[in-house]
């Protein structure tokens, strides 16, 4: 067994990550404390914030995958544009790095969207927000949110 010497950061994010999200569940604040734990980077604030990001957007799987909204706040804590260079232009670099980190992630579980990684892990979608559905669903992924999680983080750290 490696020692948490021997693992490379985004190893040692990766297994937080991983932790977090099947003891805690909230994707996006899984990825974000990972992250803060190993290299700095986010405060409290921002993993507060992105609670409500969590399956897809208040629970609705509509929006992103709350572990790649989770890369995408962490990608910008580092490189997005601060409030007072708004005038200074559009800060391309962090565009490119979120573009890199979404593509790769597309190309990896077959779409951004929490219902198309539902659909992608079980072969279904869910309500959840329906207690029987969310529970089935929690039952037909297993650990692929958590690994989809750790993976995420992991390349997160990779890139800052």
């Amino acid at each position: 067994m490696e020692s948490d010497a021997t693992k490379t950061l985004g190893e040692q994010a990766y297994e937080k990550a991983l932790k977090y999200e099947l003891d805690y569940g909230c994707c996006p604040q899984c990825v974000l404390a990972a992250v803060q734990e190993t290299v700095g980077v986010i405060d409290d604030q921002t993993i507060k914030a992105s609670h409500g990001l969590s399956g897809g957007g208040g629970l609705l799987g509509e929006g992103i995958c709350g572990a790649l909204s989770g890369g995408l706040l962490a990608l910008s804590a580092k490189y997005g544009r601060e409030r007072d260079k708004f005038d200074k232009g559009r800060n391309i670099n962090n565009f490119k790095k979120a573009r890199e980190l979404t593509e790769r992630f597309r190309d990896e579980f077959g779409g951004v969207t929490c219902r198309e990684l539902q659909y992608q892990f079980t072969g279904l979608t869910y309500d959840m927000w329906d207690a029987a559905q969310y529970q089935a669903f929690d039952k037909a992924r297993g650990k692929r949110c958590a690994q989809a999680t750790g993976t995420v983080t992991k390349w997160v750290v990779e890139l800052l």
